[in-house]
């Protein structure tokens, strides 16, 4: 009796399918080859409880921001501009943020503070089916009171729930992922929590750029200055970052007015403030005038609906105001002159002009502005500007949010539902290279080149073929 035709049906197929897939294969395996991670950001509230207890009547203590972090949510700290890679082909993944948080409790009758520890530049590391979240650690030892600062410790470990990090889009996404405290965090933590504890999740999105060909050098003919930027007194180009006020923003988006923030006209969104960009005006002498767009509109619940534009500052005798069009409710004013700051010895460096970070408090019209939600002299975020007045002075960058990330399902109530359910490993859109993932453009177009031959040679055969459905994987 011959032998039967079907084994040597399935093995012609094969061999297409692999020469198929051997000939495209340098291309897959090129774009899922390490890639950067450029833009991004992370959302951890570290834990709700320990900001309740630094709070709350116990420590009566606060916190600050450091290094342009925000807020985000309820609770919630944002960390900004991640660098680092994605291997998509191995699902190995690093990103490193910027941002800390500065903690203070406890205060003694000399002012020093008993319960005083940072947490900075967060950063995650993946590998195969394990995560840990690594931060720089400012502390002050419970008993001995003893500062110590280590840089990155391994301070959580990061479930992922069994998702499969291998992809190759050009954005990563995981959201709420379940964090716990390693024995090397609770000795940076002074302490007040032992190793196991359950930690705030951790929630990122990350742009991945793909690999691009350095460009060859070409000469350029050198530029003769213009009389504008040899002068000194024009602004080329300039920037005023300001985020309002910390608090604000939080009972904007809180439970109680349950609102948004629109940003038009330009404006960018830096996290913990807004830039208003496209800085024009003059500076001598020490004296500044500029002018810049951008637009942010704040609206939600209980008659909430405030829109700064038009943004203004001017520096006269070491003293700075910051100015907007503003319409609020029955309130309606141009020019309206919002905070104060100081700017003293302002002066221009390497072509740029720049004021950073200074402290900035309300005045009268802009107590009014706010409807009596603040008083005039209330202490508002800082003042940050720059004004470039030769065409190659580079501003300060803005923190990178990166791209928006995509929605993900959000899990129902159902106890079925692991803490992980709402993580997607990257991003739908993985083809703005114009490369194809493999699973979609590679593998589908081989095995339709396949399924062709296929059918071809059953008809030959007239062999019948059992379809085998693949059973999804349910947690």
């Amino acid at each position: 009796m011959s032998p039967p035709l079907r084994p040597r049906l399935y093995g012609g197929v094969a061999a297409l399918c692999l020469a198929v897939l051997g000939a495209l294969l340098p291309a897959a395996t090129a774009h899922a080859a390490s890639r950067t991670v450029q833009g991004g950001r992370l959302d951890w509230g570290i834990k709700a409880s320990f900001q309740s207890y630094v709070t709350g009547p116990i420590a009566k203590g606060s916190y600050s921001l450091t290094g342009g972090a925000a807020t985000v949510g309820s609770g919630a700290f944002r960390f900004h501009s991640a660098t680092g890679s994605y291997d998509g082909g191995t699902g190995a993944f690093t990103a490193a943020f910027s941002g800390g948080v500065h903690f203070l409790g406890h205060r003694t009758d000399t002012g020093a503070y008993q319960l005083d520890l940072t947490l900075s530049r967060p950063t995650v590391r993946i590998t195969g089916s394990s995560g840990t979240l690594y931060v720089d650690v400012t502390g002050k030892a419970k008993d001995t009171r003893t500062v110590t600062t280590s840089s990155q410790v391994p301070f959580a470990s990061l479930s992922l729930g069994g998702i499969d990090m291998k992809g190759g889009g050009n954005a990563v996404v995981l959201n709420n992922l379940p964090a716990t405290l390693t024995s090397q965090g609770a000795k940076s933590f002074a302490g007040y929590y032992t190793a196991g504890t359950a930690l705030d999740p951790v929630s990122l999105s990350v742009d991945v750029q793909t690999a691009k060909a350095t460009p060859t050098p070409t000469a350029t003919a050198s530029k003769s200055p213009s009389k504008k930027e040899t002068s000194g007194d024009g602004i080329e180009d300039g920037a005023l970052d300001w985020g309002v006020r910390r608090t604000f923003r939080e009972y904007v988006v809180g439970d109680i007015a349950k609102g948004e923030w629109t940003l038009t006209s330009g404006a960018q969104d830096g996290g913990a403030l807004f830039r208003f960009p496209g800085g024009d005006g003059t500076f001598k002498n020490g004296d500044l005038r500029a002018s810049f767009s951008g637009a942010v509109r704040f609206t939600g619940a209980h008659g909430l609906d405030l829109k700064l534009s038009a943004v203004r500052a001017t520096v006269e005798d070491g003293e700075g105001t910051l100015y907007a069009d503003v319409v609020s409710g029955d309130f309606t004013g141009g020019r309206v002159p919002l905070v104060t700051f100081t700017a003293k010895d302002l002066k221009a460096k390497s072509g740029l002009v720049q004021v950073t970070e200074a402290p900035a408090k309300l005045t009268a019209q802009g107590a009014e502005a706010f409807a009596g939600m603040y008083q005039a002299g209330t202490e508002m975020d800082p003042v940050s500007l720059a004004v470039a007045l030769t065409d190659d002075a580079e501003l300060p960058a803005l923190p990178d949010l990166g791209s928006a990330p995509t929605a993900s399902a959000t899990p129902d109530d159902s106890d079925s539902v692991s803490p992980a359910a709402s993580t997607e490993p990257v991003a739908a859109d993985s083809t703005s290279d114009g490369v194809p993932v493999l699973p979609i453009g590679l593998a589908a177009g081989a095995l339709l080149l396949a399924a062709a031959v296929f059918a071809v040679l059953r008809r030959r055969r007239a062999q019948p073929a059992e379809a085998a459905a693949t059973p999804s994987e349910e947690d």
